[in-house]
């Protein structure tokens, strides 16, 4: 066997797919890392640090952690699905020698293929197996070292044990309805209702739970809630879809959700255990809302998504990322938006 690993420096950014342009306008909007010409929209600027490469949407940075602000070192790109945090290259003269390298490291290896895909793919066959399938809403998302690794020739690859995500290549994809969901937005509140129980441990919304949704119109939220079990409130100034108009347990009002405040929901409706809004609204209108029901005491769990209005503003972005007891996160489902999760047991803790 003949197998040459070398230790590299920086780290490797893995794109979400088609989000190459706005994981580079957040390096450098917000770690300050590398530059763009000017143009009027990030689509026509061409980044520039010398430094980095691309291999397929991966982005290795090898100088990123002498180029950004200490403050910001042990924090990780939105727009990246999986950040490479120790990469290190292998050199090897066959598929055996390289599924044997990687499985010296540790047990889980998941690939990000964007070239040489039968070569990866017979390498992957020889590593333990992990669920690299499309998954049935409800599931368990593990949360155990996930390494990532991509072919950037024949013989040599690029590969972190150490990663910023459980799941293969920081994604994950769900069976898709085509049929019942009154819109695609439904695959959002799967994804980041399992991502909430894989960071804070909560349950799903269930039997008995409320959940209150803003701006519900027509209803995908709403969709995923009843089919957990929960009762929601949900508002909007159009109605749902005539399936959930009509169900008992979904109370509709044509109204500003915006305006209406913590006490008349809880009078109204009773108190929640979910809040959620998947609204367009300005982010600035949106923490601001946000705010007031963490200052009312009245919910525990928030899952709203945070819409972009042009060029990103990250020190607003900033301001939603301190609230305590939350993480901010680009979904696998999201477009040219965030989501902020926040969850709190019912200790308080």
């Amino acid at each position: 066997m003949s197998v040459s690993v070398k230790k590299l420096g920086g780290r490797a950014f893995l794109a979400f797919p088609e989000m190459r342009n706005l994981l580079l306008s957040e390096l450098v909007g917000r770690f300050g890392y590398g530059k763009f010409s000017d143009s009027a929209t990030i689509e026509g600027r061409t980044f520039i640090q010398k430094n980095a490469v691309w291999y397929g949407d991966l982005l290795y940075c090898p100088d990123f952690d002498e180029v950004v602000s200490p403050e910001l070192k042990g924090e990780n790109p939105y727009w990246a699905s999986s950040t490479m945090l120790s990469p290190f290259e292998v050199s090897f003269d066959s598929i055996g020698d390289a599924a044997k390298a990687l499985k010296e490291i540790q047990r889980n290896w998941a690939p990000y293929q964007y070239q040489f895909f039968r070569r990866a793919a017979l390498i992957q066959d020889k590593l333990p197996h992990i669920n690299l399938k499309v998954r049935k809403f409800p599931c368990e998302i593990p949360n155990t070292p996930m390494g990532l690794y991509t072919l950037v020739g024949e013989k040599k690859m690029i590969a972190s044990a150490e990663t910023t995500s459980p799941l293969p290549a920081g994604r994950i994809q769900f069976e898709e309805d085509h049929e019942n969901p009154p819109s695609r937005a439904y695959l959002k509140i799967q994804e980041s209702l399992s991502l909430a129980h894989t960071f804070f441990g909560v349950d799903l919304p269930k039997e008995g739970d409320k959940c209150f949704e803003a701006g519900a119109c027509p209803g995908g939220w709403t969709y995923v809630l009843r089919l957990l079990g929960a009762d929601v409130f949900a508002v909007d100034r159009a109605p749902l879809a005539d399936s959930l108009m009509n169900d008992s347990h979904v109370k509709f009002l044509a109204h500003d959700a915006f305006t209406l405040t913590p006490d008349y929901i809880e009078e109204n409706f009773g108190k929640l255990d979910w809040l959620f809004s998947d609204v367009i609204c300005y982010p600035e209108r949106l923490l601001e809302w946000i705010r007031m029901w963490i200052d009312s005491g009245k919910v525990r769990n928030i899952i709203c998504t945070i819409k972009m209005q042009g060029e990103i503003d990250w020190k607003l972005i900033g301001e939603f990322a301190s609230i305590p007891d939350s993480r901010i996160v680009h979904l696998n489902y999201n477009k040219h938006e965030l989501t902020i999760v926040r969850c709190r047991c019912p200790c308080g803790a």
